[in-house]
Parts: C-alpha cells; structure tokens; sequence
C-alpha cells in the first residue's frame, strides 16, 4: 500500500522487546482507487472529488487507479517503488505462505511512521497502543456489519467469510506530508485531519480483503486534541475510527441521511470500545455551533504540540539580539524563549551572533532561563560578539580577536570630551567611557551591558587593555547628520563605520562584520553555511544573513538588510524570531 509514497517512508521502531522481535514484511503496495476525507474538510470546507477512473467500474464517490496486472492468470502486485516496514506479531508474506484449513479471520495491520516525523517517544507510544487498537476496533466495526440496516452504506464489505485474512494499513505523518496527499489524490492545497484510502477490488474475487490505509496527520490531530480537551492519543483514535468507517462504505458527503447514520455508527463504536471523545462528525458539528468559521492554516506550528512533530531544516540558527530577538523595549518574549527552547529540544542549536559583549547577552538571557549549560549562552557556549570582533568556539575558549587601531582610538576619545558627545569602548568583558552621562548609563540599564567604567584620561583608556570597537552615542538627527558623516572620512580607511541602532555609531576595524565572524565560527566547528539559518534587522547583519542557506530580516529591519534577506518575518515587537522557527527551521 501506499505505493506512490512509500520511498519516504522509514521503519517504525517500536519501543517495547516484543515488538523488536516481531518479523518484518514488505507491505502489498497499490493505489488508492479511492479517497476520502473526515468532516473537518466536509463541514468546514465543502470536498470536491476527482474523477481519475481507469477502469469500466466508477461510482460519484469513487475513483479507480490501476492497482493489479496479471501474469499467466495470477494476480500479482505492482512492483513496489520503496519498501514500507511495518511491526504486527505473526504478519508474513501472504503470497509465501503455505494454504492451510479453515480457521479464524486473521487481522494484519501495519502501523507505519512517515520519516518527516521525528522520533518522538509519546508517537512511538501511540503507535505502539495502535498495534493493539487497531485490530480490536476492526474486529467491533466487522461484528457491527451483521445485519446492519444503514440505507447509504455501499455494501462492497459485506461477506467476510470468503476471505483467508484481512489487512490494513495505519500511517501518521505531520501536515505537510498530508497536504501533499490532498494536494496530489484530491486536487486541494490544504491539510486535513485524516484521509481514507481505499484498496478493495471486489470484483477481483481474491482471498485476501485489502482493506486500504488510514492517513493520519498528527500536527492537525494536536491541535484538535488541544481545542477538545483530550489526550492526543485520544484523537488519533477518534480519527482512526473515522477513516476506518470510510474504507467500510460509509460516507457523509453524500447526504444528511448517509451523515446521520456515520454519525451514529462512530458514537456507537467509540461508546463500545469505552475510548474518550466525541466522533469526528459530532465534533465539527459543535465547532459550527460554537464558533465561526476559520480558514485553514497547514502551517500554524504554534498551536498544539508546535514544534514536536516536524525536524529541522537545519543544523544551526545564527541569532542577532537588539531589534532581533529582543523587542523595542530590549526584552525577549516568552513567545521567543519558548520557540528556542523548543527548537533546542528538537535538535537545532541556537548561536547568537550580535554586537552586543558576551555578559551584556548572559545577563538578558539570564531571565528567560536561557542561559548555562542547557541554554543558549554561557561563558563555555559557542557566540559570535562585538560585531565579530570577539568569537568564541567550543567550550567557550577565544577563536578570534579584532582590535581597534590605537590612534584611531584616541582620535574617537577626543573628539568625544571636545564635543561632549558621549562614547562607550568596548574592552572584551568591560565597558570603558571618560565621563557620566545619562546615555550611558542607558547602554547598562536599557541594553544590560556592563556598567560602564569611567576612566580619568583619554591615554590611560588607551592603556587599560585592547579595544575591539567605540561607540558614540547621540540622537538619532545627531547620529545620521553629524557623527556619520564625520567619522565615515576621518577614518580614512582605518576603520569602518557600523550602524545598528539608529541613536548609535560604531566604530570598528576595517573588514569587520558578523558575517566574518560567523564565517570563522563555522570553519572551527566544521559546519557548512548550507547548514544555517540566520535572523537579524540591522545593516549589520547582511554578510551573515547572505552567507545562511536561510536569511530572515524581520519586517522592522534596515531596508538594505530586506532587501538580501530571503524572506521578511514579522517585527520584533510581534515574536519576530518565534516565528520565523515556527515557520521556516522545521
């Protein structure tokens, strides 16, 4: 089964001693002839069925593919373009086994986990409950089959007697990887909860009752258990009952008759087999009565489990801090923190790359609980500071340090006492100025940055230890009529100017930048820029957002910086980082 998606499929591991020793079977692979969707799709969003028949035999609510050929009047199985593993005590290759006497109905149902899933220890669980579940609802559904008297159900099920064995197939995946089911089977670019694919040819008289396979997106089957008050396990199986419904004739899109008895039969199952929930069709019944109408989003990752059920594009985030991860008031949102501990969990390893010193970053992350061995900061991380002047590789020890020319440093320290415009030197783990003024006690208070230290004379700030970078600190007019203008000729090919906030003007070494930082970074870790994502706003961050596989300027950023960035996120100010992970590092 699942023929034209199995290549992508991977081997379901199970946790438990019994299931590791179950036998291994490649799966009878065909196509879907035909397909159906759950209510959420129905209600909410009217579906629209494909006719793609090949054959003599179609229906309004069917479609056949080419599923069988034969060969010197046996029927054989298209050859399988991947294998598709699945774990289920005595399954074996039905076509080797050797004919035996009448004997009990044997179930085979393959739980399978598509390769987009992480391993994720509570969907391994779920599926192991499934190897279980599974056999017991089809066994309760059969039994329900015996002189039933639903008008709208197509009796192509009916006798089971004439059957050796009947398979089904069972597969969680995540929205993407369903979306492109409905997208491909059903002509509709969106995801939905649960599809229902249909294997049984009943014309074909043979001993085995290919029942099909159930498609089940988990990210959707989070968020609802979410919105219902339930267990996701408890979903999964509200799901699974629906898509089984299906592949047994029963359909509500047909009429509100045929819905009424679907209804019925999914109430009466759930109620059977003592699971919690509501059936699917009752369920979006009350999200109709309760609540208006909402589009469908495929790619809302916040909601639900969020992150848990996709892995990352990536090995590496590269994140700038002021104006970036921080928002205008220079605080990081729990929305932020909790998209980075959540990438974290999931794999992805956070590297800040700022302007900012290595103490200034610890003591903001430090409240978000982001800071240490766990986190994503700390004295013996990784970290790219002072505009790549400072790296630090691993277990924190000093990669690269770039100082500034020291005449250049006394030039800047003069022109600030002679024009009272207050200047800030960076000095590795400390900040040096020559006099107070209320702007830099703003860079300690506002920025958190090390208090800075003021210093009695310009030559002894230029003896106290290596300068990586000055900043002068002004209005923003000051800053873009003066101070720029000036400083961009006396430099004189000395140094560079740098801009990362609008009220300040950096003066750094020529050939200075984040992205050379981020560069030398990479290089002592032996990560390719292929295997990173970079987010930042400033002027400052464009060589690192063009060397990222992925850049991502937020909306509130430099317009030369969007304008290399691969993508504009939202600002700062509205969890610009959480949702950029939400929506591009898984």
């Amino acid at each position: 089964m699942l023929s034209r998606v199995c290549p992508i499929l991977r081997h379901n591991r199970l946790c438990s001693t019994e299931a590791r020793e179950m036998s291994r079977a490649t799966l009878r692979l065909l196509q879907p002839h035909f397909l159906r969707s759950s209510p959420r799709t129905s209600l909410l969003n009217s579906a629209n069925h494909l006719d793609v028949s090949s054959s003599n035999f179609s229906s309004l609510f069917r479609r056949r593919f080419h599923a069988l050929r034969s060969t010197e009047g046996d029927y054989k199985l298209p050859k399988p373009s991947g294998r598709v593993f699945a774990q289920r005590r005595e399954y074996r290759k039905t076509r080797r086994r050797a004919p035996k006497k009448k004997q009990e109905l044997e179930l085979i149902v393959s739980i399978c986990i598509e390769e987009q899933l992480p391993g994720d220890l509570e969907i391994q669980n779920i599926a192991e409950m499934l190897r279980l579940n599974v056999p017991t609802a089809m066994k309760l559904a059969f039994d329900g089959l015996k002189d039933s008297k639903y008008k709208t159900r197509e009796t192509d099920i009916e006798d089971l007697g004439g059957f050796e064995n009947i398979e089904l197939s069972v597969m969680l995946c995540n929205d993407d990887f369903i979306c492109k089911l409905n997208k491909e089977w059903r002509g509709e670019d969106h995801a939905t909860d649960v599809l229902s694919m249909s294997q049984h040819v009943p014309e074909l008289k043979l001993p085995i009752l290919m029942m099909g396979d159930i498609v089940i997106s988990v990210d959707t089957a989070a968020r609802q258990a979410a919105e219902r008050g339930h267990t996701l396990l408890d979903e999964i199986r509200i799901l699974m009952i629906h898509g089984l419904l299906h592949l047994l004739g029963f359909d509500h899109e047909i009429s509100d008759e045929a819905e009424k008895e679907m209804e019925e039969e999914e109430e009466l199952l759930l109620k059977s087999l003592g699971w919690k929930g509501k059936g699917l069709i009752q369920s979006a019944y009350d999200i109709e009565r309760t609540a208006k109408p909402q589009p469908e989003k495929s790619d809302d990752r916040t909601k639900g489990d969020g992150l848990r059920l996709y892995k990352p594009k990536f090995s590496y985030i590269f994140c700038d801090m002021d104006g970036t991860l921080l928002n205008s008031k220079s605080q990081i949102s729990e929305a932020n923190a909790k998209a980075l501990r959540e990438a974290m969990l999931r794999g992805l390893k956070v590297v800040i790359a700022t302007g900012k010193s290595r103490p200034g970053v610890i003591n903001i992350l430090k409240k978000a609980n982001l800071t240490g061995c766990d986190g994503i900061v700390s004295e013996s991380s990784p970290g790219v500071f002072i505009q790549g002047l400072l790296v630090y590789g691993r277990q924190g020890k000093e990669v690269y340090r770039g100082n500034l020319d020291r005449d250049v440093c006394r030039e800047t320290c003069l022109y600030s006492l002679e024009h009272g415009i207050p200047l800030i030197a960076f000095s590795q783990d400390r900040c040096l100025t020559l006099f107070d003024h209320p702007l830099v006690d703003s860079l300690h208070t506002t920025y958190h940055e090390p208090k800075a230290e003021i210093i009695s004379s310009v030559d002894r700030l230029i003896a106290e230890s290596d300068i990586q970078k000055v900043i002068f600190m002004d209005t923003t007019e000051g800053v873009s009529s003066v101070i720029r203008p000036y400083w961009s000729e006396a430099t004189g090919g000395r140094a560079n100017v740098v801009q990362a906030q609008s009220d300040m003007l950096e003066i750094v070494p020529p050939g200075t930048s984040k992205g050379n930082g981020v560069k030398m970074l990479l290089n002592h870790l032996g990560v390719s820029p292929d295997e990173i994502m970079a987010i930042g706003d400033g002027e400052n961050d464009i060589e690192m957002l063009e060397l990222a596989s992925l850049g991502v300027a937020l909306s509130n950023g430099a317009e030369k910086t969007k304008a290399v960035a691969d993508v504009i996120g939202v600002s700062n100010d509205q969890d610009g980082v959480a949702d950029a992970i939400h929506r591009y590092a898984f």
